[in-house]
């Protein structure tokens, strides 16, 4: 039976940006950054009020058709319980449609804002950080962002099928790990003033590879869990890649350049998911004239901390 939250509680969502593949590891390997979107929720007698203020503001629907709402919904639903009314009020710093998971923070950020809720109400009804996982990859489709939003550090995710005797598929149960990172890893981000449609960069990509590049991939990917935990100095090769960031180049030709550039350099330089942002990681500072050459190109060069996942009070 679904229970009714009262009106008046109130809680706030600060929840981390995310960059997803790190170079070979497509749909798994995931950085949470700290740029931060905080959203703040309170129950009321009825009614829905939304504002958005910072970044995608004037982009996005302020009815019950946004993402965070319908988020906070479905965390609320989660937890067996509902609320007549919500105020919600979205902070937004993460850039919108540039690669660093932007929908899957305002989706875990609405999620737990309704695990929060529930929580509050009564504390018996808090549901762990595994099932903020799967509800977030439920919306998106695939848990790297989603999973680097709401662990923090480094995440290593993967699918499952859920079947029954008779090889129906029931649906996906999603699973991750967090990482901590080498104490030395710093990361950098290039985000361009373009933006970029995820549908249309995923949709350059073919059906199938080559033996030989999914085996690349595979050993790079392997390779990149230890460069980030353990070996920083096996960066370069641990960020290679020859499943998406090839296919996806003719789109996004000044990623593709920034991103040779970086690695001439010896810095490890991938796309942030789908682009266009570069994600630079490295143990050393960014070089200043490199730096200074990006911004003259229009590229906003950001240094965010490897951030802790969403946090709620």
């Amino acid at each position: 039976m679904t229970r009714t939250l009262p009106a008046g509680l109130c809680v706030t969502a600060r929840v981390p940006a995310s960059s997803a593949n790190l170079g070979p590891g497509f749909d798994s390997l995931g950085i949470a950054l700290g740029l931060y979107d905080e959203i703040v929720v309170r129950t009321t007698e009825s009614g829905l009020t939304i504002r958005v203020e910072g970044e995608g503001a004037d982009d996005v629907p302020w009815g019950p058709s946004h993402l965070v709402v319908r988020a906070i919904e479905r965390g609320l639903q989660a937890a067996g319980v509902w609320a007549d009314g919500l105020d919600v009020v979205c902070h937004n710093v993460i850039p919108h449609s540039r690669g660093l998971g932007s929908s899957a923070s305002a989706v875990v950020g609405g999620l737990a804002s309704g695990r929060a809720l529930a929580a509050k109400f009564d504390s018996e009804l808090m549901y762990d950080d595994a099932e903020l996982v799967q509800l977030a990859a439920e919306f998106e489709g695939h848990p790297d962002n989603a999973a680097a939003s709401v662990l923090g550090g480094i995440v290593v995710s993967w699918t499952e099928n859920v079947e029954v005797a008779d090889g129906e598929l029931l649906g996906r149960r999603y699973r991750a790990v967090r990482l901590d990172p080498h104490d030395r890893l710093r990361a950098y981000v290039l985000v361009p003033e373009e933006r970029s449609a995820t549908a249309h960069t995923r949709g350059l990509l073919p059906e199938t590879v080559p033996h030989g590049d999914a085996a690349f991939n595979a050993s790079r990917a392997a390779l990149a869990v230890v460069a980030l935990t353990q070996r920083p100095d096996l960066l370069i090769p641990a960020t290679e890649d020859r499943l998406h960031q090839g296919y996806r180049a003719s789109a996004l030709p000044v990623t593709t350049a920034w991103i040779a550039r970086l690695r001439e350099a010896g810095i490890a330089a991938t796309v942030s998911g789908a682009g266009p942002t570069v994600l630079a990681l490295s143990t050393g500072e960014f070089p200043a004239e490199l730096r200074e050459l990006a911004i003259a190109e229009g590229l906003r060069v950001l240094e965010p901390a490897i951030s802790d996942g969403v946090r709620t009070d």
